[in-house]
């Protein structure tokens, strides 16, 4: 579903991202794993059209995206999830999740607002509320359903675990394979918690701009990957 093939990324005159390659299939989760500041965040931002490239290609089914602004690569059903979440904290939830699918007709705005309320109950239940009296939790929550109010066929998610709880991050976990089992979606997510393991099927290491290492799981991934990626 997604193929990106030698993506080379400068942020002013520093490479970020040096010739990076990797592919997400419809329902699986690839990880791409690596420390803060190990070119992550830019890899997604230029996958999502956000940070332009340098060198190299993106491709979204079959098609080469890597020339069409971000708004045109969301439409064809490439979405962004940032991290920091990035709310309209004085906004309802329900407005902020309206945001997310602006582009649809107003019967595939219901729809997908059912979709995302199924998927997060406590947002349903808060619809009224403003962003910024959510829980970091919830708040979380709100920015993956936002992206999914675009309808998404990949989903990039950048730090979704960041600042929450252990047992949040759990939850959260949980929830991103329901996405992919339930819906078939291709997940890409960054991360830095080297939980993220026991959810993902192929992980993809990152290390100063540079992918290093790309394979599926293995079963000892679990108890070796926190040492080996992030020295934990």
């Amino acid at each position: 579903m997604l193929e990106v093939q030698s993506l080379t990324v400068y942020r002013g005159t520093l490479r970020v991202v040096d010739s990076a390659s990797l592919s997400v299939a419809s329902g699986t989760i690839v990880g791409l794993l690596g420390l803060n500041g190990a070119g992550k965040s830019s890899l997604l931002a230029s996958i999502a059209g956000d940070l332009p490239g340098k060198q190299g290609s993106v491709f979204l089914s079959g098609v080469d995206v890597t020339r069409r602004p971000p708004w045109e690569r969301c439409q064809a059903g490439l979405v962004l999830v940032p991290a920091g979440r990035q709310l309209f904290a004085s906004m309802s939830v329900s407005e902020n999740l309206l945001v997310g699918g602006h582009l649809l007709s107003k019967a595939g705005r219901s729809e997908a607002l059912e979709l995302v309320f199924d998927l997060f109950p406590i947002l349903a239940d808060r619809a009224q509320q403003t962003a910024g009296q959510l829980s970091g939790g919830q708040q979380q929550m709100l920015a993956i359903g936002r992206g999914l109010m675009a309808r998404p066929k990949i989903l990039l998610l950048d730090e979704p675990s960041e600042g929450l709880a252990p047992v949040v991050v759990e939850q959260m976990f949980a929830t991103i394979s329901r996405l992919r089992d339930e819906r078939g979606l291709g997940i890409l997510l960054a991360e830095q918690n080297a939980g993220v393991v026991d959810i993902i099927d192929t992980i993809v290491v990152m290390q100063d701009g540079l992918i290093t290492q790309s394979r599926p799981v293995q079963k000892a991934d679990s108890e070796g990957i926190a040492h080996y990626i992030f020295g934990q």
